[in-house]
C-alpha cells in the first residue's frame, strides 16, 4: 500500500478541492411541482423570466412594466403594495425620479420590524439585469410567498422593499432611508445582490460597530450553505463598493446581511445578464439563506443585535459557518509562536531537526514564492499583450477565465513540485519550519492589520500538529498527515477562484500567492513523495493543456459575444461631429465608422465623461454633420448676495434623452441644487472628478441647476446630452450588432451625444 500512498494521498486532496466547492451551494433539481410550503426554484424563475425580457432601467419603458408586475405579484399574496415617489441625487451626484416600491406584514409583537430588500432597475442602456437583481426580487417574491403558505405568523413585522435606481447611486434606498417613517422601524436587513450570473452566494455584512451579535443569530438560524468568511468581510470594509444596505448603515446606523454571488463576472451589466444563463445552482443557494433567516429573524428580538465586539469567522465543510471572537486572536498566536519554539527546541534537542537543514529548507521556499509572485504579477499583462481583445472586456474577467486560473494554480502547484524535488535529501519535518516561520509572521501582520483573516492561524495548528509528528515519528502515517492538511485545503480553495473572478485576471497573483502559501502547509503530505519532478512535470503538462484550452476558447462567438460600442458625438460650439469608441481592438461592425489609421488624437477632455474603471474613448473619427436639436439653456438669475454669485439655469431637452451630465471648472462651488435637490456638502467636497451631476432623465424632464460660487469666480460648464437611440434614430443608418457582438457595458453606448459648454 505504500507505494501507492502519493497516489491516494493526491487522490484524497484533489476529493477534498472538489467538496471545499460542492458543499459550498445547493446542486438544483427541478421543482416546479414542490409543495408551496417550500422554496421553490423553479417558480423564482419564473419571476425572472418576467422581468428580464427588456432592459428596464430608469426611464426606460421596461422600467415601469416590471415595477407594474412586482406590485402585481405582490398584491396577489395578499399583501397591501404602496409605492414612494421622488427625487434624490444620493451621495454619487447621480440624479434621478425614484419609485420605490413598499409591502408589509404585520407581527404579533411590537418591536422592530426585519426588512428584506432588493431592487428592481436593470443597469442604464442594454442589461436585462436577471441576476443584478431579478434573481434578488424573485427570491423575495417566492420566499414570502412560501412563508405565507407555512400559515407563519412572525412576531415582528416583516417590510419588503424592493428599491428602484440602484444602479445610479443607491438613489431609491436613500429616498426611503431619509424620507419614510417606516425606516425608524427596522431592525435589521437581508439585501439580495449579485455581481456575477453564477457561483455560490456570499454573505457580506454591513455593520457600524462590532459584528458578534449578527453573526450569533446567523449561525443560530443555521443556513444549510454558509458561504462567508471574516477576510471578506474585512475587504470589503475597505473597498468603496456600496449597495442599497450601504445607505442604512450609513444614515441609520442599521445592520444588515448582503447575499450576492459573483461568479461569471463577465456578465455583469450586460445583454447576456439575462434568465438562460443565470446559474439555477445560485438562485436555490439564495433561496438557502433567505427561508432559515426569515423564519429567524421574524421572530428573534431585532433590538438587540448591535454589538462592540467583532467575531472572526468562516465557512468549510461538514461544519458550515465557525466563529470565534476576536479577543481570541492574539492568545491563538501567542499559542502557536510558543508551541513552534517548543517544537524547535525539543526537535533539535532529539535529533530530528538540523538548523543548517532548516536554513536549506528557506531556499525552495524563496524561490516558490518569488517564481509564482512574478508570474501571477505579469500574467494579465502578458496575456493581455498576446490576446489584446481581452481588453475591450472592461470586468477583467474574460470568457475563459477559469481556464486561466486554473492554468495558474497548475503552473504554481508544479514550480512548487520541481523546488522541493531540488531540495529532496532535505527530511521533511526540517522543510516544515521555513513555511511555519512564513506563515506565523503572515498571521503576525492579519492580527495587528487585518483582524478578519485571522482565522489563518488554524491551518497553522494543523501544520504545528505535523511538525510534532514528523518530530517523533520515525514513520508517520500519511494518512494522519492528509487529515491534517485538511483545513488549509477547505478555507484557501475558494479563496484561490473568488480573488480574481470578483477583482479579475489582473489579480492573479492572489492566485498564485495563495496557492504556494497552501502548498507550504502541504508539506507534510508533499515532503516525503519521492517522485516530486515526475509530478512537477504531470503538473506543468496540465498547465499548458488549460492554457491550450483557454487558447482555443480565446476567440469572440455568438455565445460569448465582443463588447463593442459607438457614439456619434456633436459639438455643438464647434459644429463638428465624430464617431467615437472605447473598443481597443475594433471590430467589424466598429470599423464601419471608425478608421483608426486615420483617427483624430483623443484630447484631455474625455476624461471628464463619466464611465466606470476611468475608461477613454480609444479612437475617434469624423462623421457627417446631422440636424440634431440642441439642449435649450436659460439664465433665469444671476445675482450676487454678500461674497456669494447665486447662478440659476434651466437646460430644457428639445429632443428625446436618457442622460445629462453637467462638469464645471476648477471654481469652488459652495453650494448646488438639481431641481430643488440639493447635492450634499460631503459629495461637493469630496467628488474626484469635475463631474457636478448627473441627470438620469425620465419623461424627458428638464434640469433646472441652483450654483452658488465665490462672486469673483467665473464658471464654465460643460454639458454632455446623451441619447441611447443612436440604432433606431431615422438620421441615421447604423446596422444591427452581429450575434458576436454586444453592448460594450459600464459605458456611454450606441448613443448620440451633443457636447456644450457654457460661460457665467
Amino acid at each position: 500500500m505504500k507505494q501507492y500512498s502519493s497516489a491516494v494521498s493526491l487522490l484524497i486532496l484533489l476529493l477534498a478541492i472538489y467538496l471545499s466547492f460542492e458543499t459550498s451551494m445547493p446542486s438544483y433539481d427541478p421543482d416546479a411541482t414542490i409543495d408551496d410550503i417550500s422554496f421553490s426554484t423553479d417558480r423564482a424563475l419564473v419571476h425572472v423570466k418576467n422581468m428580464s425580457e427588456k432592459p428596464h432601467g430608469v426611464g426606460f419603458p421596461a422600467h415601469a412594466e416590471v415595477r407594474d408586475y412586482v406590485i402585481s405579484e405582490l398584491n396577489k399574496l395578499g399583501l397591501e403594495t404602496t409605492t414612494q415617489k421622488g427625487y434624490t441625487a444620493g451621495d454619487w451626484g447621480n440624479y434621478s425620479s425614484t419609485t420605490n416600491i413598499l409591502a408589509r406584514m404585520k407581527g404579533t409583537e411590537k418591536g422592530k420590524a426585519l426588512l428584506l430588500l432588493s431592487h428592481y432597475d436593470s443597469s442604464p442602456h442594454s442589461s436585462l439585469g436577471a441576476s443584478d437583481a431579478a434573481s434578488g426580487v424573485a427570491t423575495i417574491l417566492e420566499g414570502v410567498s412560501t412563508f405565507l403558505k407555512q400559515n407563519q405568523v412572525p412576531k415582528n413585522d416583516i417590510i419588503i422593499l424592493i428599491s428602484d435606481a440602484e444602479e445610479l447611486g443607491l438613489n431609491g434606498a436613500d429616498l426611503f432611508v431619509n424620507k419614510h417613517p417606516w425606516v425608524k422601524e427596522v431592525g435589521l436587513v437581508l439585501n439580495f445582490e449579485a455581481r456575477g450570473s453564477g457561483g455560490p452566494s456570499y454573505m457580506l455584512l454591513e455593520t457600524n460597530r462590532g459584528n458578534a451579535k449578527v453573526i450569533e443569530e446567523f449561525t443560530k438560524a443555521n443556513p444549510k450553505y454558509p458561504a462567508a468568511n471574516s477576510l471578506v468581510y474585512s475587504i470589503y470594509k475597505m473597498l468603496p463598493n456600496d449597495t442599497d444596505l450601504t445607505v442604512f448603515r450609513e444614515d441609520m446606523d442599521i445592520e444588515g446581511l448582503n447575499f450576492a454571488f459573483i461568479d461569471d463576472h463577465y456578465d455583469y451589466h450586460t445583454v447576456r445578464d439575462n434568465y438562460e444563463r443565470l446559474d439555477r445552482n445560485t438562485l436555490a443557494h439564495q433561496g438557502s439563506y433567505l427561508m432559515p433567516l426569515l423564519k429567524h429573524f421574524s421572530n428573534s428580538n431585532l433590538t438587540d443585535l448591535k454589538s462592540l465586539n467583532d467575531s472572526i469567522y468562516f465557512n468549510i465543510p461538514f461544519f458550515r459557518l465557525v466563529s470565534y471572537p476576536f479577543d481570541w486572536i492574539f492568545p491563538m498566536l501567542a499559542l502557536a509562536i510558543i508551541s513552534f519554539l517548543v517544537l524547535m527546541i525539543l526537535g533539535l534537542r532529539n535529533g530530528s531537526l538540523e538548523i543548517k537543514e532548516i536554513g536549506r529548507g528557506f531556499m525552495p521556499l524563496l524561490l516558490v514564492l518569488v517564481i509564482n509572485g512574478l508570474v501571477g504579477y505579469f500574467g494579465w499583462s502578458a496575456l493581455t499583450n498576446i490576446y489584446p481583445q481581452y481588453q475591450d472586456i472592461l470586468h477583467g474577467f474574460t470568457y475563459n477565465g477559469y481556464s486561466y486560473i486554473i492554468a495558474f494554480v497548475l503552473f504554481s502547484v508544479a514550480v512548487g513540485f520541481w523546488a522541493y524535488h531540488k531540495f529532496d535529501t532535505t527530511k521533511t519535518q526540517n522543510l516544515i519550519v521555513a513555511p511555519l516561520f512564513l506563515w506565523l509572521i503572515i498571521c503576525t501582520l492579519v492580527a495587528v492589520y487585518l483582524k478578519g483573516a485571522s482565522f489563518f492561524i488554524v491551518p497553522v495548528f494543523a501544520l504545528l500538529a505535523s511538525l510534532l509528528i514528523t518530530t517523533h515519528q520515525k514513520w508517520p502515517s500519511p494518512f494522519l498527515l492528509l487529515f491534517l492538511a485538511l483545513p488549509a485545503i477547505w478555507i484557501y480553495a475558494p479563496l484561490i477562484k473568488m480573488f480574481p473572478v470578483g477583482l479579475g485576471l489582473k489579480m492573479m497573483i492572489t492566485s498564485t500567492l495563495l496557492t504556494s502559501l497552501t502548498f507550504f502547509l502541504l508539506l507534510p503530505v508533499f515532503g516525503s513523495m519521492k517522485n516530486k519532478n515526475g509530478l512537477a512535470f504531470l503538473f506543468l503538462v496540465l498547465c499548458f493543456g488549460f492554457f491550450l484550452s483557454a487558447h482555443l476558447d480565446s476567440d469572440f462567438s455568438n455565445e460569448n459575444a465582443k463588447p463593442t460600442s459607438l457614439v456619434y458625438l456633436l459639438d455643438a460650439d464647434k459644429e463638428t461631429a465624430e464617431w467615437a469608441t472605447y473598443d481597443k481592438v475594433l471590430s467589424g461592425w466598429t470599423s464601419q465608422y471608425i478608421d483608426k489609421n486615420n483617427e483624430k488624437p483623443i484630447s484631455s477632455e474625455d476624461e471628464s465623461l463619466s464611465s466606470k474603471y476611468a475608461t477613454r474613448f480609444s479612437y475617434r473619427s469624423t462623421a457627417p454633420l446631422k440636424n440634431i436639436a440642441v439642449p435649450k439653456i436659460e439664465t433665469t438669475k444671476d445675482t450676487i448676495i454678500g461674497n456669494s454669485r447665486k447662478l440659476e439655469i434651466c437646460i430644457t431637452p428639445q429632443r428625446n434623452i436618457n442622460r445629462l451630465e453637467i462638469f464645471t471648472n476648477e471654481v469652488e462651488i459652495l453650494e448646488a441644487k438639481i431641481n430643488n435637490i440639493e447635492l450634499s456638502a460631503y459629495y461637493l467636497k469630496n467628488k474626484k472628478s469635475s463631474k457636478l451631476v448627473t441627470h438620469y432623465v425620465s419623461n424627458n424632464d428638464y434640469t433646472e441647476l441652483q450654483i452658488t460660487i465665490p462672486k469673483d469666480s467665473e464658471l464654465e460648464l460643460t454639458l454632455y446630452e446623451a441619447s441611447n437611440d443612436l440604432l433606431n434614430n431615422p438620421l441615421f443608418t447604423v446596422p444591427p450588432r452581429p450575434e458576436d457582438n454586444i453592448p460594450m457595458p459600464f459605458v456611454l453606448n450606441d448613443a448620440i451625444l451633443i457636447t456644450k459648454k457654457i460661460t457665467f
